[in-house]
């Protein structure tokens, strides 16, 4: 079985994304062999009410459960929070939280931000951080949102045992606190492998040598990108079919309870 952890359905404010309906990326995770995707609203990122996106990403993967997992977007700077975190958890039957910093206007460390993180952790859902969203080459002139910071999420996750994080889209991995203070820092986060390299710096290889298998999950940022430059790392990555396995469905699968 193969996961997808970075996934998405909507449209974006400032580019038009093919597949972004239901049945588009269905169809474009047949083409990659992928059984489930963790799938949040492209949309809620940049709407003022995030959570609008959310309620149009119920109406979205209404009869496709059975595939689509469903993530929900929220802002902590914005205060009807709670009550949407609530909503997202009982009626949208979300399985864990995207947060967007740099798009919100908001920092890892800021209380608002640390009050939702162990709201999440009470209602067992997962918080899952974008380093970025889209390269910074295709960033639109007037939506410069930078990417957050690895030590940032670093501090967050060290804050909060009690939570589970996967990161998404990040890379330079080996360098960062994630990696590098990983001896004093909670067991409590997932790194998901669509950008780091796998062949000639072979980051992929010094994370399973680092943080090991256990510690990865597959996520490829469909519709953002095809799907085929991340199933391709897991074809040519140095590590066994167990590891693999772990990487494609295991460990996430064991967070999700699937």
């Amino acid at each position: 079985m193969l996961i997808d952890t970075n996934a998405y359905l909507g449209h974006w404010a400032t580019r038009q994304l093919r597949y972004a309906t239901p049945d588009g990326l269905l169809a474009l995770m047949d083409r990659a062999g992928i059984d489930l995707a963790c799938v949040s609203s492209a949309a809620a990122v940049l709407y003022k009410d995030c959570h609008r996106g959310n309620e149009e990403l119920a109406e979205a993967v209404a009869g496709h459960r059975d595939r689509l997992i469903p993530f929900a977007v929220l802002n902590p700077a914005y205060a009807g929070w709670r009550r949407d975190l609530a909503w997202c958890r009982d009626v949208l039957g979300a399985r864990g939280l995207r947060l967007y910093p740099a798009y919100h206007a908001y920092g890892l460390t800021d209380p608002r931000c640390t009050e939702l993180v162990a709201a999440a952790a009470e209602a067992n859902l997962l918080v899952s951080i974008p380093v970025r969203q889209v390269d910074h080459r295709q960033r639109h002139w007037l939506v410069d949102a930078s990417d957050v910071p690895l030590s940032d999420i670093a501090a967050l996750v060290a804050a909060h045992p009690d939570a589970r994080f996967i990161v998404l889209e990040g890379a330079g991995y080996l360098g960062s606190d994630l990696v590098r203070r990983a001896g004093e820092l909670p067991a409590n986060y997932w790194l998901e492998i669509s950008r780091p390299d796998a062949v000639y710096t072979d980051e992929i290889g010094g994370l399973l040598r680092t943080l090991g298998a256990e510690r990865l999950v597959f996520g490829s940022g469909i519709p953002f990108k095809y799907p085929e430059p991340a199933t391709l790392r897991l074809e040519v990555m140095r590590a066994s079919e167990a590891e693999k396995d772990l990487i494609r469905s295991g460990n996430i699968g064991a967070m999700l309870g699937l």
